[in-house]
């Protein structure tokens, strides 16, 4: 068997975006992406005991969960007026709550037919934004978990044929 290293560009990020109160969620993309990162932050406490002289233990007491992403801003160029890309907007005005009306409900997934896919609440923390004159405005921001990350079923469950990832927007994952 033969294997091949998989792309860090098959991440996809989306954002619920339906209504507060709303039933189903609205999953919209995260456009833009040129960078994503998942990782975990562990606590872990000393759990040594006289019982193996020598050796020591650790315990992972808790577990925070957060996604770092980086990306340009988009905008839609057929639209008359300024109209950004929904999923970019929707994270940007979340940077700007505080306390609970802060949560964003959020999913990620592989969109090469991989297993990988998590749905969590988060909290967008960092957005930042701007540049040199010279530059293509960046953006980056991020996710900080609330409680465990649920595994979900991959909204993706195949590979596309032609290679090229589509972007999943199907309603779903809770």
């Amino acid at each position: 068997m033969a294997l091949r290293s998989m792309l860090a560009s098959d991440w996809a990020l989306e954002v619920d975006t339906a209504a507060s109160g709303a039933t189903a969620p609205q999953w919209t993309p995260v456009r833009g992406l040129s960078n994503f990162s998942e990782s975990t932050d562990d606590n872990t406490e000393d759990d040594s005991t006289n019982d193996a002289p020598g050796w020591g233990a650790d315990v992972i007491t808790q577990r925070k969960w957060k996604i770092e992403a980086e990306g340009k801003r988009k905008r839609d160029t057929a639209a008359t007026a300024y109209t950004p890309d929904p999923g970019q907007e929707f994270i940007r005005k979340a940077a700007r709550k505080v306390g609970f009306s802060a949560d964003v409900h959020v999913r990620w997934y592989r969109r090469d037919g991989s297993p990988d896919a998590s749905e969590g609440f988060a909290q967008v923390s960092e957005f930042t934004k701007g540049g040199e004159t010279t530059d293509l405005e960046p953006f980056n921001f991020t996710l900080l978990g609330q409680g465990e990350p649920l595994e979900i079923t991959n909204p993706v469950t195949t590979p596309p044929a032609d290679g090229i990832a589509a972007t999943a927007t199907t309603s779903g994952g809770k």
